[in-house]
């Protein structure tokens, strides 16, 4: 009687690793730390986040700190430049050169001047005012600089009334002489206060005023019609500026 041998599996015989024979027993172990590390992984990321917010919301104080320092020490800087230079403002507005043009003050100087120093009649022209330009260039900040131009006749007796004139208006206003000119008239008559020269001067008074919003072009004429007035030896002015 022939036995047989009974096959057997191949795969029965070969062992199993010992990893993975041994991972059912750690396997709660190993889910538990899995579980463990993600949520470490995910405090840590969200503490970083917090923490580059946190820094940016402190470099966003920072910025608003340091542009409030500095607009304190603007503000500090102006007032300081503003309590150094007022008193110099002041004074350049009390003689009409910061600020609109005072073309009532100017007549009524003229008119001052004449009857104090007792001068022959005079007459005057100012035309409208236009920007005034200088050879060199003049730093004015946000004001632009304007002018006036009078033309100015005068009779006299002799030189040192235009001088004396001049240097009195110079003492109550601001303006630049652009030209001026002396001619002898005919001899005077004896006995009769007549005069011996005639002046003739163009001024420019100069005025101070803010730039405007929008530059405009100055049109001829200037929509103002110019000023003419006559003072005798003791009269008011016969025109004002408009």
């Amino acid at each position: 009687m022939n036995v047989q041998p009974s096959k057997k599996n191949p795969d029965a015989g070969v062992p199993l690793p010992f990893w993975l024979s041994g991972f059912a027993r750690i396997r709660k172990a190993a889910l538990t730390f899995t579980a463990t590390a993600g949520v470490a992984v995910a405090a840590v990321a969200l503490s970083y986040w917090y923490k580059q917010d946190a820094l940016e919301v402190e470099a966003r104080a920072q910025r608003a700190r340091n542009d409030a320092h500095s607009r304190l020490t603007y503000a500090e800087t102006e007032k300081e430049e503003i309590r150094r230079f007022q008193p110099a403002f002041l004074e350049l507005r009390r003689k009409g050169l910061a600020g609109e043009e005072r073309r009532l003050d100017w007549v009524e100087s003229i008119r001052q001047i004449q009857e104090q120093r007792r001068l022959l009649p005079l007459t005057y022209q100012i035309d409208p005012q236009q920007p005034y330009r200088l050879e060199q260039p003049l730093p004015t900040g946000d004001y632009q600089l304007r002018g006036s131009r009078m033309k100015l006749h005068m009779d006299l007796l002799h030189e040192m009334d235009l001088f004396n004139f001049l240097a009195d208006l110079r003492q109550r206003s601001y303006f630049a002489v652009q030209d001026c000119s002396l001619r002898r008239t005919a001899t005077a008559t004896p006995g009769v206060q007549s005069p011996a020269l005639s002046g003739d001067c163009t001024l420019n008074w100069l005025t101070l005023t803010p730039q405007p919003a929008a530059p405009s072009v100055p049109l001829p004429g200037g929509g103002k019609r110019p000023a003419l007035a006559v003072l005798g030896s003791a009269a008011a002015p016969a025109g004002s500026a408009p």
